[in-house]
């Protein structure tokens, strides 16, 4: 046997990212009061687009205990439900109504995603602490702590994506909800350094979910759940480490074995920058409309066509939508659409309703309106093509735009407009107008789900920042409890 065939058993010291993750999941301190400022607006809005699933039966059905009768008296509460339930399935329920309409926030670079789904285990676990503080008469975590863990969750996760592509290996984007959430939660819970650091090595050794339930032919509702199935199982990493479970320290550059030679084509992790709050500072919400991402823009500007183009439609030759290249990769789809998982990711859909009816709604995803002959029509007439710039402009960490433009052209030679919008209304550029907006539509979201008197409550909590800061989260989450699932 040669020098070369004999491999060491020594264990390494952790991987520098493993390291930097739970150093500063655990030790950084958020100064940024943009960041906290933001991150008090994402609370509101993820809690929003949960009580919005919650109107939908196939949302519904998943929540709860994982068999009936297995409910936790005394753990922790799913907003806007009855349910008790231990925290790893607490996170599923809420990460399942965050993600299940796609109109939480979102983050775009080399990879995308969406860092509010990590609010799933976050909540979750500071409910489950809070509760069981009250208990032995100790002062519970208060919503401050849950808005410093999701400014720790939204830069993990948005750092990550910044110079890593897991998309181009087929991998889905939930891999770094489950990195991001078991590095806070493990935190949250008291783990030290090195408890945090096995956490996260096992987060990575669970590999990725691959994309396939998010492309055709096979695009389906596990693209609503995916996020909290991640957090969830963050959850119960960081519960086996605070044992005592051993961890690994080179599951990413371990030759052969380790996450970047088995998944990531022998890529190493990069951290193109140092954790701090950067991704909560620049996060993009979407406020008006249930699309993802890619597609925001396009939907404002066929907004703006709508009223010169409706009593036309039956007139148009073409329509030509210019995007970025990942909105090219991602929601161009033609040919039959199967369920609303499938029609929130086609832009010729998005971009079909609002120029038809006006309008863009979850309830525009379902059976009843996509049956309507007029919307495959006009999807057959559109071609989608990359616009350079709009991709230059995409990837620019200066800019982080979402440009998409439409133009429709009629069968007489004219055509209207050329309209151009370069960052939607859920950008940091748009903040002053987004806001207001995005109030409304958590505003909205409690008025439909909870009865009057609860609705003025649980709006009433997001009044006064600071009290809100203060607020024990046993308190702020018993606000949102219910009677049922929905009201």
């Amino acid at each position: 046997m040669s020098a070369h065939d004999v491999k060491s058993a020594a264990r390494p010291a952790p991987d520098a990212a493993l390291t930097a993750i739970a150093e500063y999941a655990k030790n950084y301190r958020v100064t940024s009061l943009a960041a906290c400022d933001t991150a008090r607006y994402c609370l509101m809005d993820t809690l929003a687009c949960g009580f919005q699933a919650l109107k939908y039966p196939a949302c519904r059905k998943l929540l709860g205990p994982v068999v009936p009768g297995a409910v936790m008296p005394g753990g922790a509460r799913v907003p806007g439900t009855s349910f008790e339930l231990d925290p790893v399935q607490a996170a599923f329920n809420i990460g399942a109504m965050i993600r299940w309409l796609d109109f939480n926030d979102t983050w775009l670079a080399a990879e995308w995603g969406h860092p509010s789904d990590n609010l799933g285990g976050i909540l979750a676990v500071a409910d489950y602490r809070a509760r069981l503080a009250v208990m032995s008469g100790k002062a519970p975590p208060t919503v401050r702590d849950v808005l410093t863990a999701m400014v720790k969750a939204h830069e993990i996760q948005g750092v990550l994506a910044l110079e890593n592509s897991f998309n181009r290996v087929g991998l889905d984007h939930v891999l770094l909800v489950r990195v991001a959430s078991t590095a806070v939660v493990t935190a949250m819970l008291d783990g030290t350094l090195e408890q945090v650091v096995n956490a996260v090595s096992n987060a990575w050794i669970d590999g990725g979910a691959l994309r396939t339930y998010r492309h055709a032919p096979n695009t389906g509702s596990r693209k609503s759940w995916a996020a909290g199935d991640a957090t969830s199982r963050a959850v119960r990493l960081a519960l086996i480490a605070l044992t005592g479970e051993m961890g690994y320290p080179s599951a990413l550059s371990a030759k052969t074995w380790g996450f970047s030679d088995v998944l990531f084509r022998g890529k190493p992790i990069l951290l193109p920058q140092p954790f701090g709050s950067y991704v909560m500072e620049n996060v993009l919400f979407k406020i008006s409309y249930p699309a993802e991402f890619h597609a925001q823009t396009a939907v404002e500007a066929a907004m703006t066509l709508h009223p010169k183009v409706q009593r036309r439609l039956p007139e148009i030759e073409r329509i030509v939508i210019e995007t970025q290249e990942p909105g090219v990769r991602i929601i161009d789809k033609t040919g039959p659409l199967a369920n609303p998982a499938d029609r929130d990711h086609c832009i010729q859909y998005m971009v079909a309703v609002p120029l038809i009816f006006g309008r863009l709604t979850a309830a525009d995803y379902e059976d009843e309106v996509a049956h309507d002959p007029r919307i495959d029509e006009l999807r057959a007439k559109m071609q989608v093509r990359e616009n350079p710039t709009f991709t230059a402009e995409y990837y620019d960490p200066e800019k982080r735009y979402i440009g998409n433009a439409v133009q429709v052209f009629f069968r007489d030679g004219s055509h209207s407009e050329r309209v151009q919008v370069d960052f939607p209304i859920g950008h940091r550029k748009r903040r002053a107008e987004g806001m207001p907006v995005l109030v409304k539509k958590f505003e909205a979201a409690v008025d439909a789900h909870f009865p009057a008197k609860q609705a003025e409550r649980v709006k009433a909590l997001f009044v006064k920042p600071a009290a809100l800061d203060a607020l024990p989260v046993n308190e702020f989450v018993a606000a949102m409890v219910t009677n049922g699932t929905a009201a």
